[in-house]
């Protein structure tokens, strides 16, 4: 059973409410008819939003959620389609009753937030994008080699040494808080539903490179804010392509008629996280002036 999970400690009130066959796991804070949806990246959880939510929800309502199969979320093994994701972001929004919703995605989330933005554009008013995924494109031979590395085998046998070493990895400088948050990672390692969870990013890998958002990216058309670290070590995968985050990048934003980009730097692919004060000044002025 989820139990290990469940002990980790958020830093609101957890919230719960059933989402097809998923009970999934929020916080909402603020009151604001102005919604911010905060989704998470491939392997994370809610709590990728902490350094975030404290001072947004003085200027809006902000709701970040667990994926299923990530966090508290219920845990049973799915595709890890982003058409799956989707979906499940579209009924929690229809589940809450949201009106005026802002999507903010970080990495995977990013690509999942992109994704929904053209699948179901009258639901969301703006896209925040943070070091997104969707932008690098594969081929079939390059998502062969990564299935053979991101294997669920490999996530579950992962060391607490290498988890470290994979944190930092995300940061250019990781911050003391993110120590929580590898704790909390280490832990799970005990659950009963810690496979699911390593099935279900494996997965969820899988669903992101064959899914890629890049080719449609000329039909969105809401107001949207990109964000990337310049010294993202994550974007572009450096094992297999021979390019920049910046130039990522700006292909991707290019290519999205209503929309601005910003680098920040000395930052990793992490940067709500490492730069959470320039992260909250972005989004608010980017949602003031739009």
């Amino acid at each position: 059973m989820n139990t290990i999970f469940n002990q980790i400690k958020y830093p609101y009130p957890d919230n719960f409410i059933k989402v097809k066959d998923y009970k999934i796991a929020f916080i909402d804070e603020g009151n604001s008819e102005n919604v911010l949806i905060f989704i998470h990246g491939l392997g994370s959880y809610l709590k990728a939003w902490e350094r975030n939510v404290p001072e947004l929800k003085k200027h809006y309502r902000c709701i970040a959620l667990d994926l299923p199969g990530y966090g508290k979320s219920s845990k049973q093994i799915h595709s890890g389609k982003v058409s799956f994701y989707i979906e499940i972001i579209s009924d929690f929004i229809k589940a809450l009753g949201l009106k005026n919703v802002t999507l903010v995605g970080h990495s995977m989330g990013g690509q999942i937030a992109t994704a929904f933005a053209l699948d179901y554009p009258k639901q969301i008013s703006n896209l925040i994008l943070a070091a997104p995924a969707g932008f690098e494109l594969f081929s079939d031979e390059e998502i062969k080699l990564l299935k053979k590395i991101v294997s669920p085998e490999i996530i579950f046998k992962t060391s607490d040494h290498q988890i470290r070493l994979n944190y930092k990895l995300n940061f250019y400088k990781i911050p003391a808080e993110a120590d929580s948050m590898i704790a909390d990672r280490i832990l799970i390692k005990n659950d009963d539903e810690f496979i699911n969870h390593c099935t279900i990013v494996s997965n969820s890998l899988f669903g992101l490179l064959k899914a890629p958002v890049f080719n449609r990216l000329k039909e969105i058309t809401i107001p949207s804010l990109i964000l990337y670290g310049l010294q993202d070590s994550l974007i572009p995968n450096r094992l297999i392509h021979n390019t920049t985050t910046k130039k990522i990048a700006e292909a991707g934003a290019s290519q999205i008629k209503n929309s601005e980009l910003i680098f920040f730097d000395e930052c990793g692919h992490f940067l709500q996280y490492e730069k959470p004060n320039q992260f909250n000044k972005a989004l608010l002025t980017f949602l003031k002036n739009i």
